[in-house]
């Protein structure tokens, strides 16, 4: 998909504001969990660059080598998502690995029914997390939290129909002065500890692990919660093509995220106490409201990038034969990815109502996190893995595949530490990806059953 420059623009800042959203605002709340009480780490200066250091190797090995660089050549028609996926490495497995074909729609399907969960919980932990700065600028709102939470999320998803462009150009500029504010916040606050840039080497965080196994180990679940919106990155290449979020994610967004949570960690070594909530912290007293409205809105903005995924990935469950027909509305007269969804829509609204209700701190949230999303990554790794072997380019498709068996390996430490959650809410979203399997499996099934019933009765014409 080619793009003239002027467009090309335009679909970058949208993009900001439709892709970017969900990993962008993942700065409220991964590092200060890094700390929290269930990892058991202090914050010393030597743990706090030990974290720095996972953090920014995670972030360059599986979003912008991974995700960015490779995942987003392999595309269905334009079409991303592990779905879309799944349907190449079918393709592909019934020619030359006939045996996998049947694991490759298993899998991934279990992966895009995991999706599903992790589109609900985005939009929960996101805005929550932001509404929270709310109680440092006066305690006395503190419980106007969750109500404030559920009126921001229910305005979200009644602007859906309107389409993703229309809402991109509103979501864009906000993300983009977002992201610059990340990146400013993180310069400021990284000038006064320089220190904190030592932990641009990799020694830091492999010296921690050899010395704390255990800490180490229970320090990836919070680490993976900056990269959770990687695999929503994916989802959305429908929307806009693989050239916008590749220019998005090198030119502004990787750069300030990186930024953002090395000013955190320079601010916590000068002042641990701002340990609990370290992203408000980094501002002057005086900027503290204006940051949080800018949190809130960065936050809205982020569940955006997990609800058009989802409307992307039932798209093509539909296509595939794993769900029965909708009301689907294309909401672009050029991009043809750009849909609404409306069932898909509302269900997903009332099942994010619940989940903040019923957990009432992103904190709690967290702990539910993280699961569903690391699982997605595996999967979509080992469809990668397949799709690569028919690759004509010899020499790239060893590389691709060196490269993607490095990152799954640490995909799978990251999803061992993530079950370690399981008993605090991480159960959640495996049950919620088990049905929603079960679902679309039955309805295929059903599907094929029906065909075949019919196929038998009819009388041919002859």
């Amino acid at each position: 998909m080619t793009h003239p420059p002027r467009k090309l623009g335009a679909l970058t800042l949208t993009a900001l504001g439709i892709v970017y959203g969900d990993i962008g605002t993942s700065p409220l709340y991964a590092f200060k969990e890094a700390f929290a009480e269930g990892h058991g780490l202090q914050p010393s200066p030597d743990n706090v660059i030990a974290t720095l250091s996972a953090l920014f190797w995670a972030i360059t090995l599986i979003i912008s080598i991974k995700y960015v660089w490779i995942v987003l050549r392999f595309d269905n028609k334009h079409e991303g998502g592990v779905l879309a996926l799944q349907a190449l490495a079918q393709r592909h497995t019934r020619r030359s690995l006939p045996q996998w074909t049947k694991t490759v729609s298993i899998i991934g399907v279990f992966a895009a029914a995991l999706f599903y969960g992790d589109a609900i919980l985005t939009p929960a932990i996101s805005v929550l997390s932001a509404v929270e700065g709310i109680s440092l600028v006066t305690p006395e709102f503190e419980d106007m939290i969750i109500p404030i939470t559920l009126g921001i999320l229910i305005s979200l998803f009644f602007i859906q129909s309107y389409g993703t462009t229309k809402v991109g150009r509103l979501f864009g500029p906000v993300t983009l002065v977002w992201f610059v504010t990340l990146g400013l916040l993180g310069v400021v606050n990284i000038v006064q500890t320089p220190i904190v840039l030592e932990a641009l080497s990799p020694w830091y965080a492999l010296k921690f692990t050899f010395t704390h196994p255990l800490a180490a180990f229970l320090l990836l679940s919070a680490v993976f919660l900056a990269m959770t919106g990687g695999e929503a990155l994916y989802a959305d290449m429908g929307h806009f093509g693989a050239k916008p979020i590749r220019l998005a994610w090198y030119s502004l967004v990787a750069p300030a995220l990186i930024l953002n949570y090395f000013g955190q960690g320079a601010l916590v070594i000068r002042e641990p106490a701002t340990v609990v909530n370290p992203f408000f912290h980094l501002a002057p007293d005086l900027f503290l409201i204006p940051l949080v409205i800018l949190a809130t809105l960065a936050t809205i903005i982020a569940s955006q990038a997990t609800i058009s995924g989802a409307y992307s990935i039932t798209l093509q469950a539909i296509r595939l034969g794993y769900l029965p027909r909708m009301r689907i509305q294309h909401t672009s007269d050029t991009e043809q990815g750009q849909i609404y969804i409306g069932s898909v829509n509302w269900l997903m609204l009332i099942g994010v109502l619940i989940l903040v209700v019923s957990f009432g701190s992103s904190s709690a949230l967290a702990a539910a996190y993280g699961i569903a999303v690391s699982g997605t990554m595996i999967i979509t790794s080992i469809l990668i893995l397949l799709v690569a072997i028919a690759r004509p380019n010899q020499r790239l498709r060893k590389l691709i595949m060196a490269v993607v068996i490095v990152c799954m390996g640490f995909e799978i430490m990251f999803f061992a530490s993530n079950l370690t959650k399981i008993g605090h809410g991480g159960w959640l979203p495996l049950l919620l990806g088990l049905v929603i399997f079960t679902l679309l499996t039955t309805w295929k099934k059903g599907s094929e059953l029906v065909y075949e019933h019919r196929r038998k009765i009819n009388m041919p014409i002859r």
